[in-house]
C-alpha cells in the first residue's frame, strides 16, 4: 500500500527542502589497462570509461523523470591512476588528460582518481604521481584528485605531507587566474575509504567490483526543517531520534535510485553514502541544523556536542534503512558550500581551530577552508599532520581540502561560483612549523591499530 502522506512529504523535501541525490557515481576499475606503454594503457583508459559510462548520464535523467527525484551530479571514480604509472612509466599528466576527455565525453560533472595511496611509503608510479599533481590539474577541468598520507593501520607518512604542502601551494599557484580552483578538486586523506561516491576525493578501490554504482544522498534542508517545527524544549535525546527517523527517510530514496541505476546499468550496486552535504542554497546548511538544535551561532560552545549527536543520529537512521550504506556517511561541514558556515566565519564564531575540534566528531575534516595565499608550504603540512593525526588515533577518516588564496589576506573572499559556492579567507595562527615538517620520516600507528 503507497501512503498518500508519505509521498506528499517527499514532495515536501524535494521542492522545499532541497532534498536531493548530490550524486550517482559510477567506479570503474582500470587495472586491465595497465600497459608498459603509457600510450597504449591511456587508449585503454579511454576505451574502457567510455564503454562503461557512455550511458551514466542519460540514466540519471531518465531515473529523474521517473521518480521527480533530482539528481545533481552524475560522476565516475577510477583506479588510482598511480598504479598505472608505476606500470607505464612516463608522464602522468598523460593520464589525467585522457581522464578529462573520457569524462567530457560521456557528459559526466567529475572524474576522481588521479589519486596515490602512500601511507606508509612511496611505491613504483607514487611519487611521480604527486609530483605531477599541480600541473594535472591546472590542465584538466574535470579530474579531482586525492592523496592518503596516513591511516590508523600505517601511522603518517610525514615525507608526504610534507611534499603535499607544497604540491597544494603549486596548485593554487597555477590555477590563480581561475580562483586557484586547482585545489577545490584536491583532497588529502587519512584513512581513505575505497567507495566514496563524494567528491574530490573518490577513487575506486582495489577491493571494489569492476564497475560499481554508488549513490551519495543529501538533505540538511530536510533535517532543518523537521528540527524547526520541534518544541524549545524537546530533549536532545528527542532531538536525536527526529533526525535519525528522517536520515531513514532520506535513505530510503537513496537506496531506490542507486539501486534502480544499477540495474538500468547492468552493473553492481555498490554503496548509499548518507552524508548531510550543503550547498549555497538557503536553508541546505549543516551550520544552520546546529543552530536549531540550540546554539546561536555554529561555533559557540557546544558545537562540537550537537555535531557529534547529529552525526551519529544520521549514521543510525542510515544503516536501519540499507544494508549498503557506506563511503563516508555522516554530516559534512565545507565552509565555502554552506551559508551557515560562511556566516559563523564572517561574524567571528568560527575559527580554524575550532573546525578542527569539529572535524573529530564529523564525516570528513577541514573542507573547502580558504587561507591567505602567503601561508607557508610547511605550515599548510602542519595543518594536514594535525589532521591526519585526529583521523588516526580515532580510526576515522579525515581529509583536508584547503585553499590558499593567492594574491589575498584574511577577510577577503574567494568566489567560485556553483555548489563550490564562496568564503572567506580565514586567519590562520602564527609559529612556524618548519622544523617538524623537515623531519620526515613516519609517525608510528597508535596503540589502537593493533586489533588483530
Amino acid at each position: 500500500m503507497v501512503n498518500l502522506e508519505d509521498i506528499m512529504e517527499t514532495v515536501n523535501m524535494i521542492q522545499e527542502e532541497n532534498l536531493d541525490i548530490r550524486t550517482i557515481t559510477m567506479g570503474i576499475s582500470l587495472i586491465d589497462c595497465a600497459d608498459s606503454d603509457i600510450e597504449a594503457s591511456c587508449r585503454k583508459v579511454y576505451d574502457k570509461i567510455y564503454y562503461r559510462a557512455k550511458d551514466l548520464v542519460k540514466t540519471g535523467e531518465a531515473i529523474e523523470r521517473k521518480y521527480g527525484i533530482p539528481i545533481v551530479n552524475k560522476r565516475i571514480a577510477v583506479t588510482p591512476i598511480s598504479i598505472l604509472a608505476g606500470v607505464s612509466g612516463g608522464d602522468p599528466v598523460k593520464y589525467a588528460k585522457i581522464l578529462d576527455k573520457a569524462a567530457k565525453d560521456v557528459g559526466v560533472n567529475f572524474i576522481g582518481g588521479y589519486s596515490a595511496l602512500v601511507q606508509k611509503g612511496f611505491s613504483a608510479g607514487d611519487r611521480e604521481l604527486i609530483e605531477s599533481i599541480p600541473e594535472a590539474l591546472a590542465e584538466t577541468e574535470l579530474v579531482c584528485s586525492s592523496v592518503n598520507i596516513g591511516s590508523t593501520k600505517a601511522g603518517i607518512n610525514m615525507d608526504a605531507v610534507s611534499l603535499m604542502g607544497e604540491k597544494i601551494l603549486r596548485t593554487a599557484e597555477l590555477t590563480k587566474d581561475n580562483e586557484c580552483i586547482g585545489c577545490a578538486k584536491l583532497v588529502v586523506f587519512c584513512n581513505a575509504v575505497e567507495d566514496n561516491p563524494f567528491m574530490a576525493g573518490a577513487f575506486h578501490g582495489t577491493g571494489e567490483a569492476d564497475t560499481v554504482i554508488s549513490a551519495g544522498v543529501s538533505g540538511p534542508g530536510v533535517v532543518r526543517s523537521v528540527l524547526q517545527k520541534m518544541p524549545d524544549d524537546a530533549p536532545m535525546n528527542v532531538i536525536a531520534e527526529a533526525i535519525k527517523k528522517t536520515a531513514f527517510k532520506i535513505t530510503r530514496m537513496g537506496q531506490l535510485v542507486g539501486a534502480e541505476a544499477a540495474r538500468m546499468l547492468n552493473v553492481d550496486f555498490g554503496i548509499i553514502d548518507l552524508s548531510l552535504a550543503p550547498t549555497p542554497a538557503v536553508g541546505d546548511s549543516v551550520a544552520q541544523i546546529i543552530e536549531e538544535i540550540g546554539l546561536e551561532k555554529c561555533g559557540a560552545p557546544g558545537t562540537t556536542a550537537a555535531l557529534a549527536m547529529l552525526n551519529d543520529a544520521v549514521k543510525k537512521g542510515g544503516v536501519m534503512a540499507s544494508s549498503s550504506v557506506g563511503g563516508l556517511s555522516g554530516a559534512f561541514i565545507p565552509v565555502t558550500e554552506d551559508a551557515g558556515m560562511v556566516d559563523a566565519v564572517k561574524t567571528g564564531h568560527l575559527s580554524l581551530e575550532k573546525l578542527e575540534a569539529m572535524t573529530a566528531v564529523c564525516s570528513v575534516g577541514l573542507d573547502m577552508v580558504v587561507v591567505p595565499g602567503d601561508t607557508s608550504a610547511e605550515t599548510i603540512s602542519g595543518i594536514i599532520a594535525d589532521e591526519a593525526a585526529i583521523g588516526m588515533v580515532n580510526s576515522k577518516t579525515t581529509a583536508v581540502r584547503i585553499i590558499p588564496a593567492v594574491g589575498k589576506k584574511a577577510g577577503e573572499e574567494l568566489d567560485f561560483g556553483g555548489l563550490l559556492g564562496s568564503g572567506p579567507v580565514m586567519e590562520v595562527r602564527k609559529g612556524s612549523s618548519l622544523k617538524m615538517i623537515r623531519r620526515g620520516g613516519r609517525i608510528p600507528a597508535p596503540l589502537q591499530s593493533l586489533k588483530n
